[in-house]
């Protein structure tokens, strides 16, 4: 190898270690869920063949309904101002003035999976405010609800109640409980209005939006099965593209 050839060998080395070091970092939804997965399959299921049964029409009947959840890239993010977990109000337009915004919606604190995203996304904010960008998070449920969440957990970004359902019906994310599914879930132990308060047994699909600085959407993520969720690495991924740009 020349001399030219050994420099050049050596900045490639030294541009791709940062990166790969990155990556080795960055946690892993699906690993997580895969263990937790394992660990569940070594207990019996709580669900009666009924319970099942009722689960499995709701949610074909849902995927008939949604067949394609979720606003998708390329199209502008509705604005919104919603309250956090303390009762201040928070709008996407004006954090997009600071930096692209990764907004994720989730169905709420007596969820596993979403607890589980969370504590995600909670490990890997160091990793998106490298590309200047901020999390946002979206749930159903009352701020008081969230205000336990918050504190319990430690989260360090904006947990937002959407009480009206107006913000996630615009991301094409709202649907409601159908009632033998909510007397299952009761069965339980699980209350969805003890959460989101009375009259609401209503939740987004869970879904991820990356949203560059002029309100566009430029990654997504929605899926109606609610242990799928965006991986950071994605999120990253994509908030590198527009630091690209």
């Amino acid at each position: 190898m020349n001399k030219n050839g050994m420099i050049t060998s050596l900045l490639v080395a030294m541009f791709l270690v940062p990166v790969q070091g990155i990556a080795a970092q960055v946690p892993s939804y699906q690993q997580s869920l895969e263990k937790q997965q394992a660990e569940r399959a070594k207990q019996p299921s709580p669900f009666s063949e009924e319970d099942l049964a009722i689960m499995k029409r709701t949610g074909e009947e849902l995927a008939s309904r949604m067949p394609d959840p979720g606003i998708k890239i390329g199209e502008h993010a509705p604005d919104f101002t919603l309250p956090n977990a303390y009762g201040n109000k928070v709008s996407l337009f004006e954090s997009l003035k600071e930096g692209p915004v990764v907004l994720v919606f989730y169905r709420g604190a007596w969820c596993p999976f979403c607890n589980m995203q969370l504590h995600i996304l909670q490990q890997s904010v160091p990793f998106f405010e490298q590309y200047g960008a901020r999390l946002i998070t979206i749930t159903p449920q009352t701020p008081d609800k969230s205000a336990e969440q918050v504190k319990k957990d430690g989260l360090p970004f904006e947990v937002l109640s959407d009480l009206d359902s107006n913000v996630m019906k615009a991301y094409h994310l709202y649907f409601e409980l159908d009632d033998e599914l909510v007397k299952v879930y009761r069965k339980h132990g699980l209350d969805i209005e003890a959460f989101n308060g009375a009259g609401r047994n209503v939740l987004p699909v869970p879904g991820t939006f990356v949203i560059d600085r002029e309100g566009v959407v430029v990654a997504m993520q929605a899926d109606l099965d609610y242990t799928k969720r965006m991986e950071p690495q994605a999120i990253i991924e994509a908030l590198q593209t527009l630091s690209d740009q």
